[in-house]
């Protein structure tokens, strides 16, 4: 895992907590939540194939 993942995730984490502030304080609360679920999805999408790396160790850790 490299330095610039650290980097975009925070990036991506203080830009929806920005968005969703102003979403809510308009009034558009559905909006603000789309607008974190998509967040989310989008760092979960970078971390997948590093939480695939960590069950595959795991696995080959425990195998016989």
């Amino acid at each position: 895992m490299s330095v610039n993942l650290i980097f975009k995730i925070a990036a991506v984490g203080i830009l929806v907590s920005i968005l969703n502030q102003v979403l809510k304080h308009s009034g558009r609360e559905e909006q603000a939540f789309l607008a974190s679920f998509a967040g989310l999805i989008l760092v979960l999408t970078w971390l997948l194939p590093y939480i695939y790396d960590l069950f595959q160790t795991v696995k080959q850790l425990f195998s016989f």
